[in-house]
């Protein structure tokens, strides 16, 4: 019977790693802009952390303030979102926007194509190369 046959990995191709590794929920138990959230730890993050085991999740209360989420990512980098006076579904959206993202800043591309050796004669478009009648 011949061995069964095993994809080869190489450089990390076909390997997915998550970057999100722990998500924070700071709330406060009296204040009104934490209701959303209390009612999101209740009901929805128990079936999160159910789906997702490879994030680490992290419960505090936080008395007098707003109710925030931290992500803090394998490249060591953390983003907060604020979540006060929103909706557990509200919230459900930023917790997945957080677990999805890599932690990095947003960056300005200046140009159009990025390229380690610029083009002598710039961009090549379809309109180049043979001129077209309307």
């Amino acid at each position: 019977m011949p061995a069964p046959l095993h994809p080869v990995l190489k450089n990390g191709v076909g390997a997915f790693i998550p970057q999100c590794r722990r998500l924070v929920f700071h709330y406060c138990e009296r204040s009104g802009s934490s209701r959303g959230m209390i009612e999101y730890l209740k009901k929805d993050l128990i079936q999160f952390a159910k789906e997702h085991p490879h994030v680490e999740v992290i419960v505090t209360p936080r008395p007098s303030k707003h109710p925030v989420i931290r992500g803090l990512y394998l490249n060591g980098k953390d983003k907060v979102v604020c979540v006060r006076n929103m909706e557990p579904t509200d919230i459900a959206g930023k917790v997945a926007l957080l677990k999805e993202s890599a932690g990095n800043r947003m960056k300005v591309f200046k140009k159009p194509v990025i390229s380690t050796t610029e083009s002598v004669r710039g961009i090549w478009s379809p309109f180049h190369a043979t001129p077209h009648k309307i």
